[in-house]
């Protein structure tokens, strides 16, 4: 067994919230009626406030995976599973048990892969409203290389996109 202290609990349930609520605009934006998100971190918020460990957590992180498997959007669909890993820290056991790191990260990972995939669909907007002057400048100049680092490569991509187009 692990030790784990009550306090160290609640500070796990409030990085995940943290962590979660920092993409619920991402799901919130393209699912405005659906509160199933938001409400699983606020429930996650409160218990690391101090609030009981009650199965209402254990519903609400449900309902957020629910609404996570409902959206079409795959950014919206990753805030909703970082909404319901952060209602399920609260079930962080003190198992020697690689599962429990999901318990702790899960809301930390699902909140990179929206803001990823988020980033993603943002360069898809800027490749479609890039009007037909735009692609034509730019194909007068040299195409830019690969590049190693995430500027360079969003810069690649756009370029390649736009010369096509």
């Amino acid at each position: 067994m692990i030790e784990l202290s009550q306090h160290e609990l609640r500070q796990v349930a409030l990085y995940a919230a943290q962590c979660a609520r920092r993409c619920l605009s991402i799901f919130e934006e393209q699912c405005p009626d659906d509160p199933r998100p938001r409400q699983a971190i606020e429930a996650a918020e409160t218990f690391a406030a101090g609030g009981p460990r009650t199965t209402d957590l254990r519903t609400l992180a449900w309902a957020a995976h629910k609404a996570a498997s409902q959206t079409q959007h795959p950014a919206a669909a990753q805030a909703a599973r970082a909404a319901s890993s952060a209602a399920a820290a609260a079930y962080l056991h003190p198992l020697p048990n690689p599962h429990q790191l999901k318990h702790i990260l899960g809301a930390a990972t699902h909140q990179a892969l929206a803001a990823e995939l988020a980033s993603e669909a943002e360069v898809q907007k800027s490749i479609q409203q890039a009007p037909a002057t735009v692609r034509e400048v730019l194909r007068r100049y040299p195409p830019s290389p690969s590049g190693s680092n995430r500027t360079a490569h969003i810069l690649h991509q756009l370029d390649t996109a736009l010369r096509r187009g």
